[in-house]
């Protein structure tokens, strides 16, 4: 029998508001432009990377009203930062000018190597290759090199809405299951794969096969159904920019190679970064703007959601263990939805003695769903926070999110139950 505390009950009520409000920024960005003189208030609640912080901080305050200083201090210092503070030192540098020029340059040529026009092949090579890519290079990395790349070539452009909310819906679904090949490139996967054992050769026999025939078939019917728009599109170089020397780019993929090797490590990884910021400064003339506030939301987002989410184990983790191995799937992929996905794989870690089917089950309906919100996997909010200055009114409906990523979602669950 579930005996919630005071505190769990309002952390679960803030959590839903916190949903709630998420699929409603869209409407608080609409009011900002029809009610300028509170143009302010409106933005900021309108801004998805601030829903979680500033719910969680609703929390803290609860907490502190209720238990005093001592206990808020003691929950926020038992939370597990790692994550976002990875997922902001990986954005930062995944997306300086170097690394963007490497993967670009990269792209290029296996574009070249396609029977396709050069927009529509880097178009397909953006939704399947950076995706896959993910899985060595981490999630988080590829959702910004892809997002980056994205927004100055194709979103750059005059199209039409309907390919923009159809390519996040791809994307997002792509990096969720593209980061499953090894076991240390997906935040689901990470929770569980060092308890479960679950090694590289595992993860490709599993998972990675199944995975990648997803994002190739996402990526193909996306790609042939707008072909005719893409082939309209011409893709233009930056001319103006100086050539970054080869030294400079190999010192840029040391440091984003140290950095996700030592990825569950925050005092190696941040003392990277504080020498990469140095390095980025002497180098200036080969740099863009770092991505430092779009990185710091994305940020605040996670801790929000890991600060919240560390309250809800008391009604998610009897759902989960309610189900068989195919149910727990599809409440999964549910789950997801509405709670990181992370979240969900690391409840099902800390029960004891579950069959190897269970296991599967949940992390694969953990990944398949990771595409449908923003909130859905760690990654999302990163793309989110990098293409909506594309979109109508600067922000991506969460509802038109939703929607555009059911398909490819169905292509994922499709390849993972039935495969």
């Amino acid at each position: 029998m579930i005996n919630p505390t005071s505190i769990q009950l309002i952390a679960a009520v803030l959590f839903a508001l916190a949903v709630v409000h998420t699929f409603s920024t869209k409407y608080f960005e609409h009011l900002a432009h029809i009610q300028p003189q509170h143009a302010g208030i409106w933005h900021l609640l309108g801004e998805v990377e601030v829903v979680f912080g500033f719910w969680a901080m609703v929390l803290i305050l609860f907490i502190f009203a209720l238990s005093g200083q001592h206990e808020a201090i003691t929950y926020l210092e038992s939370r597990d930062f790692t994550e976002p503070m990875f997922v902001f030192v990986i954005m930062v540098i995944a997306g300086t000018r170097p690394i963007l020029d490497f993967a670009a340059a990269t792209v290029q040529r296996i574009a070249l190597l396609l029977p396709l026009n050069s927009g529509v092949a880097m178009y397909f090579l953006l939704l399947a290759f950076v995706p896959l890519l993910g899985s060595f290079i981490t999630e988080p990395a590829a959702m910004t090199l892809a997002a980056l790349m994205l927004r100055d070539t194709l979103f750059s452009k005059e199209i039409s809405t309907r390919l923009k909310y159809a390519t996040v819906g791809v994307l997002f679904v792509n990096i969720s299951i593209g980061g499953t090949l090894t076991p240390f490139a997906a935040p689901p996967v990470l929770m569980v794969a060092a308890k479960w054992n679950w090694d590289i050769v595992f993860m490709m026999t599993t998972f990675g096969w199944k995975a990648a025939l997803a994002v190739a078939v996402n990526a193909c019917v996306v790609t042939w159904l707008f072909r005719h728009e893409l082939g309209h599109v011409s893709q233009t170089e930056n001319a103006a920019a100086p050539k970054t020397p080869l030294l400079v780019v190999l010192v840029h993929l040391v440091f984003l190679i140290l950095v996700v090797l030592f990825a569950h490590h925050p005092a190696a990884f941040m003392g990277l970064f504080l020498f990469f910021l140095g390095f980025t400064t002497a180098y200036q003339q080969y740099q863009s703007p770092l991505i430092l506030r779009e990185a710091l939301l994305v940020a605040f987002f996670l801790a929000g959601l890991v600060v919240l989410g560390g309250q809800q184990q008391w009604w998610l983790q009897p759902i989960l263990m309610d189900m068989d191995d195919t149910a727990v799937f599809f409440g999964a992929a549910l789950l997801t939805a509405v709670t990181d996905n992370a979240a969900l794989t690391y409840l099902g870690s800390l029960v004891e003695g579950l069959s190897q089917e269970f296991k599967v089950a949940l992390v694969a309906g953990a990944v398949a769903g990771g595409g449908l919100t923003v909130i859905a996997n760690a990654p999302n909010p990163a793309g989110f926070a990098i293409l909506r200055s594309k979109f109508d009114e600067q922000s991506i409906h969460p509802l038109g999110l939703l929607i555009a990523a059911l398909p490819p979602t169905l292509v994922a669950i499709i390849a993972f139950r039935v495969l």
